[in-house]
């Protein structure tokens, strides 16, 4: 059981890690040790998830979610087989308590009245600099 936030524990039969030849850091190793982790977490059919954090969590992962619901997340950070596991874990940990968390609703706000007249002001400003620049027509009064 994976516990992500007290609503929200995910069975670890969910997760499918595939270990995959990592391109990064490795030596001689790396062509020999499969030591990157490719984490498959079934967003669509979870039940482990509720409709809202589903819906949030497939906007939040971007390209990471396949066109099944399918999120894919790939770990070659560290050299070593398990650290690349843990932190794979710990990106689906962080991508789906970011996701549970409720957007705050944005309140419609007008401009107050100081803000109109700064507004107003640096209008009438702008103006005058305008105003200087003309050409001045002499008259024969």
């Amino acid at each position: 059981m994976i516990y992500i936030t007290p609503a929200i524990i995910i069975n670890e039969d969910e997760i499918k890690l595939r270990f995959i030849r990592a391109s990064g850091p490795g030596g001689q190793n790396v062509n020999k040790v499969s030591t990157a982790v490719q984490l498959r977490f079934d967003v669509k059919n979870s039940p482990s998830l509720s409709d809202q954090v589903r819906s949030r969590l497939t906007r939040l992962a971007g390209r990471k979610i396949t066109e099944h619901g399918i999120l894919i997340i790939e770990a070659r950070r560290f050299r070593k087989q398990e650290r690349n596991r843990q932190d794979a874990i710990d990106r689906l940990i962080k991508l789906i308590q970011k996701a549970s968390e409720k957007p705050k609703a944005r309140i419609k706000t007008k401009p107050g009245r100081a803000s109109k007249e700064r507004l107003l002001a640096a209008k009438k400003r702008r103006t005058n600099i305008k105003r200087m620049r003309r050409i001045v027509s002499i008259s024969d009064d």
